[in-house]
């Protein structure tokens, strides 16, 4: 019997997503800390999954 296989969600990390997003790391931060963007904390450094970034981008897009 095979398992299905699962593939990992694509991370970023801050520094990624500020730039394709073309802004500061400190704005996506700011995004992050006050609730706008999700992001998951993995030890001492933060992940975005790529599901969660475009879900920020479209409810951007929509505002």
């Amino acid at each position: 019997m095979t398992s299905p296989s699962t593939t990992p969600p694509t991370l970023y990390t801050i520094a990624e997503v500020a730039a394709l997003l073309k802004v500061s790391a400190k704005t996506v931060r700011r995004w992050i800390e006050a609730g706008e963007l999700i992001a998951h904390r993995l030890g001492h450094q933060f992940r975005i999954t790529e599901s969660d970034l475009t879900a920020f981008i479209r409810q951007r897009r929509e505002a």
